[in-house]
C-alpha cells in the first residue's frame, strides 16, 4: 500500500499529515500509524494527522499520537492549518474541528499561526505539583534548571502516578520562570513517550498554571528545545478563558511511502 504524505514542523513537534478529503484513510489502524510515525521503520514523528473536510468547519483535524491513541495536539493543529490552507480548504481565519471539539484559528502576518484553545478552569494540587487540562492532560513541575533535569526518567515516573491512572496517565512538564514573562519548559509527552521538542498544549498549561494572581487579559512567552511559542489568555474567577496559542508551522517534505500488508 502507497501512501501519500507529508512532513511538517511546529518548533520542532513534527508530524506525518495525510490529505484525507477523499476518506480513504478512516480506519487508519493503530498499528499503521505506529509504523508510520516510528522514526526507523516508517516516516519518523511525534504524531500523525488526518486533514479532511467538515459540515460544520473549514476542516476536520484527527490526531494520532504515535502508540495510535488520539489527543488534541497544539502544535500539530497549527501544522493542519497551515496544511489545510493549501489545500484551500482553510482561509486567513476560521474554525476547525478535531479531539476536543471546535476550535477558531488566525493566520497572523507574521506568518505564524494562533490556534484558540478550549476554555480551562483553575489548576489543582497533585503531589506537590499543578495539574490542570488544556485539551490533554499536563502535570506542572517547577525546577531550578530545565537543562539540568532527566526528563526521561523522572517524567516516565510522574507520567504513571495513580492519580492519573483513570485518564491514561499525563503529560508532564519541567518549567523555570526566565523572567516576569519568560518560561523555559521540556516536555515529557505522553503517547510519544519520550521528551519532545515542544509541546502546544503543555506550554498552553504551563503558562495557564504559572498566571500572575491579578485577573485580566496575560500574555507569556515559551521557550522550548525547538522554538519560542506565546500564550495569550484571560484569567478569570473560574479559571482560563480567551486562549490562544502562537508560533510557527512549517513544511518540511512530502514524500510516498510502500508500507507492507497495511
Amino acid at each position: 500500500m502507497k501512501i501519500k504524505f507529508h512532513k511538517y514542523q511546529g518548533t520542532g513537534n513534527d508530524f506525518v499529515v495525510i490529505d484525507n478529503r477523499s476518506r480513504e484513510f478512516d480506519h487508519l489502524s493503530e498499528a499503521l500509524v505506529t509504523v508510520l510515525c516510528h522514526r526507523k521503520f516508517g516516516v519518523g514523528s511525534d504524531g500523525l494527522m488526518l486533514v479532511q473536510g467538515a459540515d460544520d468547519a473549514d476542516f476536520e483535524m484527527v490526531f494520532f499520537n504515535p502508540d495510535g491513541s488520539k489527543s488534541l495536539c497544539g502544535n500539530g493543529s497549527r501544522c493542519a492549518v497551515v496544511f489545510a490552507e493549501r489545500l484551500g480548504l482553510a482561509g486567513a481565519s476560521g474554525s476547525f474541528i478535531t479531539t476536543d471539539g471546535r476550535h477558531d484559528y488566525r493566520l497572523l502576518d507574521s506568518g505564524e499561526v494562533a490556534v484558540q484553545m478550549r476554555p480551562a478552569g483553575p489548576p489543582r494540587q497533585v503531589k506537590g505539583h499543578l495539574f490542570l487540562n488544556t485539551g490533554s492532560p499536563h502535570l506542572v513541575v517547577r525546577t531550578d534548571d530545565v537543562d539540568a533535569v532527566d526528563v526521561a526518567a523522572e517524567g516516565k515516573m510522574l507520567r504513571y502516578l495513580p492519580d492519573f491512572e483513570k485518564i491514561g496517565g499525563t503529560n508532564v512538564n519541567f518549567v523555570a520562570p526566565m523572567g516576569d514573562h519568560d518560561i523555559g519548559v521540556r516536555t515529557f509527552e505522553r503517547g510519544v513517550e519520550r521528551e519532545t521538542l515542544s509541546c502546544g498544549t503543555g506550554v498552553t498549561a504551563v503558562a495557564l498554571a504559572l498566571a500572575a494572581e491579578v485577573a485580566g487579559p496575560q500574555a507569556v512567552k515559551i521557550h522550548t528545545h525547538g522554538g519560542v511559542l506565546r500564550v495569550r489568555f484571560h484569567k478569570t474567577d473560574a479559571g482560563f478563558d480567551d486562549i490562544w496559542l502562537e508560533g510557527p508551522a512549517q513544511k518540511v517534505f512530502s514524500g510516498e511511502i510502500d508500507i507492507d500488508n497495511a
